[in-house]
């Protein structure tokens, strides 16, 4: 018999976080890194051995795509037709020292396969990437300003509504030479 949980408990948030990041493919390290919480952390959530913060619940729930309120769920939910993410719900890779802003848009449990996100380039500023697994490519579409891209020893500008397509499993930089920032739509496909 499961003993009785005082109403004045808090949540157990560990087996919802647990179940949420497997359906998604990620390891506690995955998402340690993208929720900016520790490894260790998140495994004493798991376990139940500790409660996260109102805070940390909400890095938590930001980066696996959901609302706070299914960590804090007790099991029994609906299942939404439709799943709107507000823009202060969807994880945002801050790479502030390099100028850009990249917001992931895609669901996570697509990681590693189908990935889009949200380019937000600050004037001269960049996002250099090492080279992706073989056969990985990317698709820039440029909403706004004007980006350059470097793949290799080649260089393209791609201008507002362009769309550039190039293999991603090279070392690749995307600047924005502009004096004002510069929006686009980074689609990655691994193969």
């Amino acid at each position: 018999m499961k003993p009785a949980i005082s109403p004045n408990a808090p949540p157990e948030v560990g087996a919802a976080l647990q179940k949420l990041r497997l359906a998604r493919g990620l390891t506690l390290e995955d998402l340690s890194r993208i929720a900016g919480v520790s490894k260790s952390m998140l495994s004493q959530i798991e376990r139940e051995k500790a409660n996260p913060t109102i805070a940390i619940t909400w890095r938590l729930a930001n980066a696996l795509g959901v609302a706070i309120s299914e960590l804090l769920a007790d099991g029994e939910k609906n299942v939404e037709t439709i799943r709107v993410l507000d823009a202060h719900e969807t994880p945002t890779l801050p790479g502030n020292h390099a100028g850009y802003v990249l917001r992931i848009l895609g669901p996570m449990e697509l990681a590693g396969k189908h990935e889009w996100y949200e380019l937000t380039l600050a004037p001269g500023g960049e996002l250099v990437s090492q080279a992706h697994d073989p056969g990985t490519s990317e698709h820039l579409t440029v909403l706004h300003g004007t980006m350059e891209l470097e793949v290799g020893p080649d260089r393209k500008k791609v201008k507002h509504g362009g769309t550039a397509r190039y293999p991603a499993d090279h070392p690749h930089a995307i600047r924005n030479p502009g004096k004002t920032e510069a929006k686009a739509l980074l689609v990655v496909i691994h193969r």
